[in-house]
């Protein structure tokens, strides 16, 4: 059976939809960089392994990445899963684990890559809004895109209600991607996701409505 891991740095309510999923694996560990990051006690009271890789101990981002693929490592994963994990990784990490990183991000990329998406989303004054999973690559926000879930923006709106509606879809969406990639059927294939049994267009796949 598949084995991953979920790098948290907050509550981990991603991680806990995963975790809820049965997703058809084995969750080897949750690691976070904050030790008070409410979702390791969650994860630990559904008897998961966890640790801490605190960043602010460390001179560098690249000997943090270097203790944290180590603690990773340990796990011997065949997926890593970013679930709120706010720390922009160096490129030798990304590369490790290239293939296999998986990152859920709130705005419909390429759009609104970055921090404080659903303020830039108003701002912008769009009408559709959501999520994407993609494959992490050392551009920021940037990898090949697996998939995405939209939700209308209405009148009245403010970031609050906004972010809930998108949050609901993160939840939805991340599990039923993480679960192809756990039944083999999601790869990276030269530099697209590639889902089998399906094209991949202009780099990036639709979430059907069904698994």
């Amino acid at each position: 059976m598949k084995r991953y891991v979920i790098l948290i740095s907050g509550r981990g309510s991603n991680m806990e939809a995963l975790l809820d999923a049965g997703l058809p694996g084995v969750c080897a560990a949750v690691i976070s960089n904050r030790a008070d990051a409410a979702g390791l006690d969650f994860a630990a009271s559904r008897g998961i392994a966890t640790a801490v890789i605190d960043h602010r101990e460390f001179a560098s981002r690249e000997a943090f990445d270097a203790a944290l693929a180590a603690a990773i490592d340990r796990h011997a994963p065949d997926l890593v899963l970013l679930s709120g994990f706010m720390r922009i990784l160096s490129e030798g990490f990304v590369r490790h684990y290239e293939g296999r990183l998986l990152n859920i991000h709130p705005s419909l990329l390429p759009a609104f890559p970055g921090i404080r998406t659903h303020a830039q989303a108003l701002a912008a004054g769009v009408r559709l809004h959501g999520c994407s999973v993609h494959f992490v690559t050392p551009a920021l926000d940037g990898g090949p895109i697996i998939a995405q879930a939209a939700v209308p923006v209405q009148a009245g709106d403010d970031v609050a209600s906004l972010a809930a509606r998108v949050l609901a879809e993160e939840h939805r969406l991340y599990p039923r991607v993480a679960r192809w990639f756990l039944q083999g059927r999601l790869s990276l294939v030269d530099g697209r996701a590639q889902l089998a049994g399906e094209k991949a267009a202009g780099g990036s796949l639709h979430a059907p409505q069904a698994d």
